[in-house]
């Protein structure tokens, strides 16, 4: 059973006293547009959705090191383990095993593109997924604050040098209220499996999306879904573009929205976790 209806939907949330997205190629501070607005990338968005469908106990490939529930140290050994990626392998039926077999292929896609060793022999399958994610982005200019940090011990040598002598720095955005949209298309669910029952799975999560997501940038708290808003239209083609639907919405700097109204089409609003 496929996809009955097209979806689109919307997260708002707010960050106070956190990183909610460190930049590697800027000293880790938080992703900021160059007109200073804050920004979290889509592929993180996508790594806090799969941890949240991990917790719920959901099959899922792409797995984060410190949350992985099995024993493979790499995707391609995960990968071997259900698929036969060698080169006499029909690629559409590696596809829907891989579909079948994790949740975050049917709904994001994936591309299966490892060595294939000293032979040549291999397959390489790519699986367009039905669910897309924007960035997110913050409603307005977000203040961000660097701290400097020292260690409290030594970590390396005879121990005979000072105990604060290495320094870092600390980065954190001081309060904002950030929102992304999505959607997720009927059309392309067809090829992925992706159902009605793992829509519904996705629209429990988004909620939950920093649960269980704390760290030292991201204290327990610091970040919190405010409304998960979702509109679902009543056929496949969809009442209106996505375009459309997700320009019905504004969000305020205090976390409060309006959405213009569209016609036969009422969104779901769904409170934060």
């Amino acid at each position: 059973m496929s996809l009955n209806n097209k979806i689109d939907f919307a997260v708002i949330f707010s960050v106070k006293n956190a990183n909610p997205n460190g930049d590697p190629l800027n000293g880790n501070r938080p992703r900021t547009t160059l007109e200073g607005m804050g920004e979290v990338s889509d592929v993180c968005v996508k790594r806090k959705i799969r941890d949240r469908l991990m917790d719920a106990s959901v099959s899922v490939f792409v797995q984060s090191s410190d949350k992985s529930v099995d024993d493979c140290k790499t995707l391609k050994e995960r990968a071997d383990k259900v698929l036969d990626l060698k080169g006499k392998s029909d690629p559409k039926d590696q596809a829907a095993k891989a579909c079948q077999a994790w949740y975050d292929v049917r709904a994001f896609g994936q591309v299966f593109a490892f060595a294939k060793g000293k032979t040549g022999d291999g397959v390489s399958i790519g699986i367009r997924g039905p669910v897309s994610v924007h960035p997110a982005f913050s409603v307005e200019n977000v203040n961000v604050t660097s701290t400097q940090i020292t260690k409290s011990v030594s970590s390396d040598g005879d121990g005979s040098k000072k105990s604060s002598d290495t320094m870092g720095m600390k980065h954190r955005v001081d309060g904002g209220v950030y929102y992304f949209c999505g959607a997720i298309s009927p059309q392309l669910a067809e090829g992925t499996g992706f159902s009605d029952e793992d829509a519904e799975i996705l629209k429990s999560v988004l909620p939950k999306l920093f649960e269980g997501d704390a760290s030292s940038a991201r204290p327990e708290g610091s970040m919190q879904v405010l409304t998960v808003i979702w509109w679902k239209h009543n056929n496949k083609s969809g009442q209106y573009s996505s375009a459309k639907v997700h320009h019905s919405l504004t969000v305020h700097a205090d976390g409060t929205y309006s959405i213009s109204e569209l016609p036969g089409l009422t969104p779901e609003e769904i409170p934060g976790f």
